[in-house]
C-alpha cells in the first residue's frame, strides 16, 4: 500500500517506517497520524515482522506537530487535534504493546511529537549533531504523543518537568547521559546502527521481547507481589512456546538457539 507522508519497508523480518515529508522536517499532519496508525496496526497484527526502526527522511527526523495545519484549522482546531492526537496515540499503543521492539534512528531534530515518538520507542540509536526539545509550552501547548507517560519513566520526573517546562534543548551526548537515547553514532550513521540492532532482535525470541516490553510498562502500576505474579505467569507460559522450548534445548546442549519468533 503506498502512503504520502511515510514509507514502509519489510525485509527479512525487519520493518522500517520512515516519516517522508522532508520538506516540512517530518513534521505530523492530520494525514501524518492517520497512515501512522495504519501502518503500526498493520505491523503490530504481522507475525512476520520481529522488529521495527522509525526513522525520518532528509535534514529531521520529526519536527512535531504541523503547527500550520492546527492554525489553518480556524476554529475547528480543537476537533483536529483530537483527531490527530487520537491517529498517533493510537498507532504508539499498537507498536508499544506489540510483541516487536522498536528502534528509533533519529537524524538531525526530534521536537514536540517527534521527542515524544523517540520516547516511546524501546530503543534509539541518534547521530552526534542531533537536538532533542519538548518545545510544547514554547507554542503554549501542552505535551502528546505518550510522553507524559514515557518520559518519566524512562529518564525520571525532575527531569521530565525540565524539559517539559523550560524546553531545553538537549545535543547528541547529553541525550544519552538523560537517557533520551541509548547511543550516539556518527552523523548518518544512525540507521545503519539501527538496523544492525533490528536484525539482531529480529532473530530473537520475539514472543520473549515482547513479555518484556509488556512487564515494563506496567510495572510502576503494580504491586512488588503483583509484579512477581506477572513475571510468573510470563516465564510459565513462554516455556511453553516454541522459542521457550528451543532455548532451553540450545542452552543444554550447549549449541546456539534458532529462534522462530513463536
Amino acid at each position: 500500500m503506498a502512503y504520502e507522508t511515510l514509507t514502509l519497508d519489510i525485509e527479512a523480518n525487519v520493518a522500517t517506517i520512515t516519516m517522508n515529508r522532508p520538506d516540512s522536517g517530518n513534521a505530523l499532519s492530520p494525514l501524518g497520524a492517520k497512515e501512522f496508525c495504519e501502518v503500526a496496526t498493520a505491523l503490530e497484527s504481522n507475525p512476520e515482522v520481529r522488529a521495527v526502526v522509525l526513522t525520518g527522511a532528509g535534514r529531521m527526523f520529526c519536527a512535531g506537530g504541523d503547527l500550520a495545519a492546527m492554525a489553518q484549522a480556524g476554529d475547528d482546531r480543537r476537533r483536529l487535534l483530537m483527531q490527530m492526537a487520537g491517529d498517533l496515540h493510537m498507532g504508539l499503543s499498537r507498536l508499544s504493546r506489540g510483541n516487536a521492539p522498536v528502534i528509533a534512528a533519529v537524524n538531525g531534530t526530534a521536537a514536540g511529537a517527534g521527542l515524544s515518538m523517540v520516547m516511546a520507542c524501546d530503543l534509539a540509536v541518534a547521530g552526534e549533531s542531533c537536538v532533542f526539545t519538548s518545545a510544547y509550552t514554547a507554542a503554549g501547548l501542552s505535551p502528546d504523543g505518550s510522553s507524559t507517560y514515557f518520559m518519566p519513566r524512562k529518564i525520571g520526573d525532575r527531569r521530565t518537568r525540565e524539559l517539559m517546562l523550560t524546553n531545553r534543548v538537549l545535543k547528541g551526548a547529553e541525550a544519552v547521559e538523560w537517557g533520551i537515547v541509548n547511543e550516539v553514532v556518527e552523523d548518518g550513521k544512525q540507521l545503519e546502527r539501527a538496523m544492525e540492532l533490528a536484525r539482531q532482535i529480529a532473530a530473537g525470541p520475539t514472543l520473549a521481547f515482547g513479555a518484556v516490553k509488556t512487564l515494563l510498562n506496567g510495572t510502576f502500576d503494580q504491586t512488588l507481589e503483583s509484579q512477581m505474579e506477572l513475571e510468573s505467569r510470563a516465564i510459565a507460559d513462554l516455556s511453553m512456546s516454541d522459542d521457550g522450548r528451543e532455548g532451553i534445548d540450545a542452552f543444554l546442549n550447549k549449541r546456539k538457539p534458532s529462534f522462530k519468533g513463536s
